[in-house]
């Protein structure tokens, strides 16, 4: 069995190869070839008065692999000065992280990996928004806006890289030294010109693909800054204002990203940034996290979401690849991926992907498949 840490993952994989293989595997859910579950979080209270600890999970199953993401987090909401309201986490104390993925063989059921998420994770899912790029963006799309200037919008503009000939990203976030950095940095990785912006609407105006990369629990654009032509993709769950609804012509959605399940006083859906939530704690308690969001807007898959006008019928990408669902038709289209769904099958086909380089490469650290196992049957 192996354990593959950040900087391995870091040498194996490629966005081309996160974006080819998150694809294939999406397409092979509707005919059972591919599985996910979607995420669920529990929450339970923690040492501060003013946040949560909270474990997500979630899993997929693909070309003989199945794999299990395990989060452990504690969450806070904090208000800065200027007014941005934003979901903050760590583990053990700001600035560490605990994500695994562990890792099973689906043909004798055998463990094989565990794999740190943190340089996976923000892989795949730019290349989960480079999917939808390539099929609903123009083909002549050159310059991308981006609002949020960290790790997740670093890969989001590699990814749309892989897929489109970007010549110009014009990047805001309200920090001014990391949009400066961004820029620096990801023009000299990726031979492009980028550009650090002044604000959001300056990122938006003249942009051929939109997209936020925040951990924002509020709208980060204005709605009427949408452009005829554009498309529009998105990290979180709330970063796109409601309004926006109205704006797009075509909206086709990664995949299902919550449970539809009947809403109780400890199970409720699209509290703080978490698509479906078990939840302890006493009933003050309870209050420390958001609550869900009066206007879902293209924020959930919760059925007050799901009924909403345009909304409501919102297919995935598995039906915009087999021609149950048409993609963009014209020039002038606004489109719109909703980046979320299918998160379970995305570890589980990157995550094979790296275990089968690293068995290859002889990466990764060997510990006793036997630790795993016993003879004592349940």
């Amino acid at each position: 069995m192996l354990i593959i840490d950040n900087e391995t993952v870091s040498q194996l994989l490629t966005m081309d190869d996160c974006i080819r293989v998150q694809e294939e595997a999406f397409r092979k859910l509707p005919a059972g070839g591919a599985m996910h579950r979607p995420r669920i979080d529990m929450y339970f209270p923690c040492a501060r008065d003013d946040g949560y600890f909270r474990w997500g999970t979630m899993e997929g199953a693909n070309d003989g692999y199945f794999a299990i993401r395990m989060k452990s987090d504690i969450m806070t909401w904090p208000n800065d000065e200027h007014g941005n309201w934003t979901e903050e986490k760590y583990c053990r104390e700001p600035g560490t992280y605990c994500g695994l993925i562990f890792l099973i063989s689906t043909r004798n059921g055998e463990p094989l990996a565990f794999i740190n998420d943190g340089v996976l994770q923000h892989f795949r899912v730019g290349g989960g928004a480079a999917i939808g790029t390539k099929y609903l963006s123009r083909q002549d799309s050159h310059v991308v806006g981006m609002i949020g200037s960290g790790g997740m919008a670093r890969t989001f503009l590699e990814a749309f890289k892989c897929v489109r000939d970007i010549r110009l990203c014009k990047v805001y976030s309200p920090n001014a030294a990391h949009r400066e950095e961004f820029a620096e940095e990801m023009s000299r990785r990726l031979n492009i010109e980028v550009r650090a912006v002044a604000g959001a609407r300056e990122a938006v105006r003249g942009s051929d693909i939109l997209s936020t990369c925040t951990d924002s629990m509020q709208p980060t654009y204005d709605a009427e800054w949408i452009e005829k032509g554009m498309h529009v993709t998105n990290l979180g769950r709330r970063e796109i204002p409601d309004a926006a609804m109205n704006k797009f012509d075509v909206v086709v959605r990664q995949g299902t990203a919550g449970l539809q399940m009947r809403e109780t006083e400890r199970f409720q859906a699209e509290r703080g940034l978490s698509p479906a939530a078990f939840i302890g704690g006493s009933i003050e308690e309870m209050k420390r996290i958001p609550g869900k969001n009066k206007q879902p807007g293209f924020g959930g898959d919760s059925p007050e979401f799901m009924d909403r006008g345009r909304g409501g019928d919102k297919p995935d990408f598995a039906d915009l690849v087999t021609g149950k669902c048409k993609g963009r038709t014209g020039r002038d289209q606004v489109t719109f991926y909703r980046n979320v769904g299918n998160q379970g099958l995305q570890f589980s086909s990157v995550g094979g992907w790296v275990y089968e380089q690293a068995v290859k490469a002889g990466k990764g650290r060997t510990i006793p498949t036997d630790w795993f196992l016993q003879n004592i049957r349940d």
